[in-house]
This record gives C-alpha cells, structure tokens and sequence, in this order.
C-alpha cells in the first residue's frame, strides 16, 4: 500500500491515471455507439426484408385475390427461419399464419408497430405436445415469449395481415457486440493498469536512485554520479547532464582550493618580506636615507602584491564572462604592433630580440585592452625566459589567418615547457620553475587562457627546439566571442 501511494505521489503516475480514465471513458461511449450503430443496422435491414415481403404478397393477393394470399402465407410460414406471418379476420381472430398469440393491440395497429412486441410461436403455447417426447404438453410456465416488429395491413375485405420478424437475432448479436467490445475494454484496462504498475514502479526506483545519489552528493561525497542505466531515455539523459556538471563542480572546487593553497604558498614570502623589512627599518636608529629605502622596497612589495591581487579578480571576472558587452571591432595587427612597441625597450635591456611578423589584415570583435594584456604577458614570459638563453636569444610575434581561424603566435628560444606541464602550466599560480628565481606570480598564461575563452578561442602551448610556441588563436568566421 505505501509503495502504490508513493507511485501516485508522481506525476508520472498521475498523468498515467488520468490517460486511464479518458481512455475508459471513450472506451465505454465507443462500446454503446457500436452497439446502437449495429443494432440499428439490422432493424433497418430487418424492415427492408418485411417491405420487401409484403410486396411480394401484395402482388399474389393482387393477381390471385384471398386463396393465393392464403396459400403464399401458409407456404412460407412452413419455410424454416421464415418471418412471422398471420392472416386474422376483421374482428383480430388468426385464421392462418406460424404465431399462435400475440400481444394485445397489435393487430389494431396500421403500419409499423411502434414497439417490439411479444409474441408466441405456433407450436409453443400452453397445451402444445412438446416436441421429440412422448406426448408431454408444454406447461404455461414454459412457453417462451418472444419480441418482434411487424408490418400490419388491412385488406380491402378488412382482414388484417401482418408480416413481421423476430428480434432475437438483432438482440443476440447486440449482446456478443456488447461481451466483445466489454471483454476487449476489460482487458485493455487490466493490462494498462499491469503496464502502468510495473512501469511507474520502475521509474520511482530510478528516481529514488538519483535521490540517494543526491543526497550522498550533498553529503559531501563530491566524487558521487547520479546512475546511468545505458537505456538512453530522459532519466538518463538528465543524469548525464547533471553528471556533468558535477563534474564541473568539482572540477571548480578543486580549482579553487588549488588556487587558496598557491595563494598561501606565493604571497606568504612577500608578506614576510614586507614585515621583516618594516621590522628592520624599526629597529635602531638609521639614516633618513635608509629609511627612505625601506619604505619604496614596502611599496614595490605592495605594487606586486596589487599586481597579483588584480590579475586574480580580473581572471575571475573573464572566467564569469564578464566585460563580454564590450566586444567591439579590434584590428589586431595594431594590438601587435603597439605591444612590440611597447616591449622593445625591455627585450633590448635583456639582451634579447624581439621581431614581428604579421600577414593580411586581421580583425575580429573582441576586447582590446584584455588582447593587449594578454599578449603582453605571453611577450614578457617570451622575454624573461629567452634572456641568458644563449649566444642570440629571440622571441617572434607572428599573426596570420589560417582557414577559420586567426593565430597570434609568439615563439622564443629559451628552455621551453615539458609536454606533460604544458596544460598544467595555464593554472593560476603554476610556476615550474622550482627556485622561483625570476619575478612573477604565476598568472600571465592563465589570464591568457581566461581572455581566450572570452573570446571562444584557444591558447595552444607547443614545444620548439628549443623553446616555447604560445599561440592565441581567434575563431575568424565567428569573429569573437561564440554565440
């Protein structure tokens, strides 16, 4: 009993109820529409077959006058399955004919009868021998009244004749049209209730299977699925995307609690250095120079840790789509053109030489100032990295359109990435390089990577020999951001 209430909790199982009882509703009207439509074709059928015979009789009558009239009536009421037939005087007493009685006021009738009648068959009544016995006479209580309709006519002698047809064959066959159609709607609605039965149990089964998993999942258990049975229907379809985007749920949590423990991790030693350096500074007397010298060490310290701070909120916002109204249209040649020129002074300090390469002109809708950010990020990595490289230390700008899509590609020479870090090395705060000897916080390639996905581009990372390929690459045809 609980478990069909909990199947009538839902909707599935409702919305099945309610098809049921429509279904036996129109069920049951077709049942008496074909039982009326079929018993009103044979009445019909019935009464074509009486005006047919009685035609037949008019015309013996016409041309033999009263004894052929007798003679056709007694000869057919003889023929097995014959109609009813019955010649009575004026004043209603049967002279011939196969009905031995009939209801009063029938022979009173001109024309159709109104109603079925009843009536008795010759041979049936009270003190008839009952036939195949040895003279046993049927009792009063035995004889069978049957229903019938009829065609009445007055001769012009004012005889009455009547020419009619029993109903129990139109009766009999409503009835099996009746037990049929009955039969068939009982067990349609039977099997309907099994199917519903079995099939709702089977899906509150599965939704109790996604709850549980539910409820696991909400337990903490972040590595739990809703279950997927292969069957390829709307459960399971909805699992797969609400699998997926636990996935990417989790995929986030551990993103984030990656990036808590790199944020610890980076800016704990600059913090420190920040309060060991105002420690110092406190303590003893010192020149005004030397403090001078404390105080702009604490602001450079606090320039990169704002630095860091802002490339963190702006990945976030790019990564929630943020700033994606400000798509206008940017040429990118001038955003390569101004970043070189803006990073020559720094590669050439470095030692190292930075060149441009662009083909054709390339313009998409995007972001200029967060292409510009990008790209500087990817050239001053190209830069720090190439620098003491070896005896000609090199980064290249190049952008060319490549079928659908526009690549804005920098290349350096200095000691590249392994392949297994590359998609590593997009991480927020991800520095391979272990002695954190050089300046940085390990945010440029993953701020590259979040401007990409603003724009539904790509970042591709790939080895050279030596040195690192880093390669924007910008969907052309759909000039920006995807729709």
């Amino acid at each position: 009993m609980t478990g069909i209430r909990a199947i009538m909790k839902t909707t599935a199982a409702r919305l099945s109820a309610l098809y049921l009882i429509l279904f036996a509703i129109c069920a049951t009207l077709l049942v008496f529409y074909m039982t009326s439509l079929s018993v009103h074709m044979l009445e019909r059928q019935v009464q074509d077959t009486i005006t047919e015979d009685v035609q037949r009789l008019a015309l013996g009558y016409e041309r033999g006058g009263l004894p052929l009239l007798v003679r056709a009536v007694e000869l057919r009421s003889r023929q097995p399955g014959a109609n009813l037939y019955l010649l009575a005087s004026p004043s209603g007493q049967i002279l011939t004919g196969n009905v031995e009685s009939l209801e009063a006021g029938v022979l009173g009738t001109i024309g159709w009868t109104a109603r079925p009648f009843t009536y008795v068959r010759y041979g049936e009544g009270a003190g008839d021998r009952r036939p195949g016995t040895n003279g046993d006479r049927i009792r009063p209580d035995q004889v069978a009244e049957h229903q019938a309709i009829a065609l009445v006519l007055r001769l012009p002698n004012k005889m009455i004749l009547l020419v009619g047809r029993d109903l129990g064959e139109p009766e009999a066959f409503r009835d099996v049209v009746r037990r049929s159609l009955m039969f068939a709607l009982g067990t349609m609605g039977l099997g309907a209730l099994v199917i519903w039965f079995f099939v709702g149990r089977a899906a509150l089964r599965r939704i109790d299977n996604v709850s549980e998993a539910s409820r696991r999942i909400m337990g903490g258990d972040l590595a739990g699925r809703l279950p997927v049975t292969g069957a390829g229907d709307e459960f399971d379809r909805l699992s797969e995307n609400l699998n997926s985007m636990l996935a990417r749920i989790a995929e986030l949590n551990e993103g984030l609690k990656h990036v808590s423990d790199n944020i610890a991790h980076d800016l704990k030693t600059p913090l420190t250095r920040l309060r060991n350096r105002a420690e110092a500074a406190l303590a003893g007397t010192r020149e005004a120079v030397q403090y001078r010298e404390a105080l702009e060490g604490t602001i450079a310290e606090s320039d990169q840790l704002i630095r860091t701070f802002n490339a963190i909120l702006m990945i976030s916002r790019l990564e929630a789509g943020y700033s994606a109204e400000h798509m206008t249209d940017v040429d990118l040649n001038a955003i390569v053109s101004d970043v070189v020129e803006l990073y020559e002074p720094v590669a050439e300090e470095e030692g190292v030489r930075l060149q441009s390469s662009v083909e054709g002109e390339n313009r998409i809708q995007g972001n200029r100032e967060l292409i510009g950010q990008a790209l500087s990020n990817i050239i001053d990595n190209a830069i720090k990295y190439s620098a003491r490289s070896g005896d000609l230390p090199t980064a290249t700008v190049s952008l060319a359109a490549n079928g659908q899509a526009i690549s804005l590609t920098v290349n350096d020479n200095g000691p590249g990435i392994p392949e297994d870090d590359r998609v590593r090395a997009t991480e927020r705060f991800v520095r391979l390089e272990k002695s954190r000897s050089r300046p940085g916080s390990g945010l440029g390639l993953s701020l590259a990577k979040a401007v990409m996905k603003l724009h539904g581009g790509r970042l591709d990372l790939s080895g050279r020999e030596p040195g690192l390929s880093v390669a924007m690459v910008f969907p052309a045809e759909q000039g920006g951001r995807k729709a």
